[in-house]
């Protein structure tokens, strides 16, 4: 097959490497010259995704894949369109759909019959049948489900994980109609592998979910479960603060009952999709108050963090305060929503001067990220774990001259490693 992959970030990139290294041509998209020029000399554009370079090497020095910003180039005659372009949301929690705009109608410029179209982009419950058929049919001039075919099929991977992800979890599609969702399923099952799953009721591989809607409400509806689990955690661990209690022994507990699968608590839920498709849930289900007000408590635990350290430190005007992580989460350099941004703003709305270090960062990159880079071994008052980088691990005292309190806002450490230092995690009481 020809396949055309639109956007060629942490998820559409590893993807078209997939689909090349199953035999296919494929041609990755991208708006960025620097990452078309990237991929065709064989160099990731990110780091940290395990497998990623050397099945990138191979696929190009092969000629399965390459790279343009052409849509002219990459679209005509594609018996698959893969898109991936990212989807925002604004302060008021409403889809911004201007990317996608732009590349569906780059993609209906330049459509040719019999071409099958994926979405996998994460959308509220109705888009890919309200909004993007009628858009590709409005600039193609040809008519769905009978030129060309349009699905919805869910990206379910992880970054840094992607290629063991998508081995081991079932590939969702759902079509708008029974044509489109059998092209769809013949497609994926041309392009994926799938590991042997013993726990599922039924076997690994694709499975049709019957229509475009229920495949966009299933990807809505595991990670807002994920969300509303992690704020149910989060207020456990602020109610054992107040109580006496270790959480995350209560968690350990309750979780040896099958039935129970509670979270880890922790300063924040950042990503690209956590904290941002219980909002695009929300878009459809505005009165779904339980979603509501686990986003609500989530949002709060970095200024919850910063209460604890005054609760420890005393008054932090003028303290010289560490926050140790920039990016979301261990291992991965990014900070969509990551809980950096608000805990620096609570920090220094009390008076605190706020320095960030996360060792996947440059200072310069900190810098233009808005922060006051740190590197350990200098002085500071106080520090607060935000992200759970491997490193973190093995520090203690001496990394942190002069420190006298850390929140461990990932428990990451204990209190045996800081000694003559006072450390609070959230979740465990004083």
């Amino acid at each position: 097959m020809k396949i055309a992959v639109v956007a060629l970030g942490k998820i559409g990139l590893p993807l078209a490497v997939q689909f090349a290294s199953k035999g296919h041509e494929v041609v990755g998209v991208d708006v960025s010259s620097t990452v078309v020029d990237l991929v065709n000399a064989s160099t990731a554009p990110f780091p940290g995704e395990a497998g990623l370079d050397d099945k990138l090497v191979d696929v190009v020095r092969s000629g399965a894949l390459r790279a343009t910003s052409d849509y002219s180039d990459a679209i005509p005659g594609a018996d698959a369109v893969v898109i991936v372009v990212p989807l925002f949301v604004d302060s008021d929690a409403r889809p911004d759909f201007a990317w996608m705009d732009s590349a569906t109608e780059s993609v209906g410029r330049h459509l040719t019959p019999g071409t099958l179209v994926s979405y996998e982009t994460t959308l509220p419950v109705g888009t890919t049948r309200e909004r993007w058929a009628p858009r590709l049919e409005s600039v193609s001039g040809l008519v769905e489900g009978s030129d060309f075919d349009v699905v919805f099929s869910p990206e379910r991977v992880l970054s840094g994980r992607i290629f063991a992800d998508l081995r081991k979890y079932p590939k969702l599609i759902g079509g708008l109609s029974e044509h489109g969702a059998r092209r769809a399923t013949e497609f994926y099952e041309a392009v994926l592998d799938f590991d042997e799953r013993v726990d599922l009721a039924r076997p690994n591989g694709v499975w049709d979910l019957g229509s475009a809607e229920a495949a966009e409400f299933a990807k809505l509806a595991e990670t807002t479960y994920r969300d509303v689990n992690i704020g149910l955690a989060n207020q456990f661990a602020q109610y054992a603060e107040r109580a006496g209690i270790d959480v995350y022994n209560v968690i350990e507990a309750s979780n040896s009952q099958p039935y129970s699968h509670i979270h880890r608590p922790g300063i924040a839920v950042g990503g690209h999709c956590i904290p941002v498709y219980p909002r695009l849930y929300l878009w459809n289900d505005p009165g779904a108050t339980i979603v509501s007000a686990a986003r609500q408590a989530n949002a709060g635990m970095p200024v919850h963090a910063v209460g604890m350290l005054e609760g420890a430190y005393g008054d932090i005007r003028g303290a010289r305060v560490a926050v140790l992580g920039a990016a979301y989460r261990g291992g991965v350099k990014e900070t969509a929503f990551s809980g950096v941004f608000p805990l620096v703003e609570a920090l220094a709305a009390r008076g605190a001067v706020p320095v960030v270090h996360d060792p996947l960062y440059s200072d310069d990159e900190l810098r233009a990220l808005g922060f006051s880079p740190y590197s350990l071994g200098e002085p500071v008052d106080a520090a607060i774990v935000q992200t759970d980088h491997a490193g973190y691990r093995e520090l203690g005292p001496s990394d942190l001259p002069g420190i006298a309190v850390l929140i461990d806002g990932r428990r990451v450490s204990s209190a045996d490693a800081w000694p003559g230092v006072l450390y609070r995690v959230i979740g465990v009481a004083a």
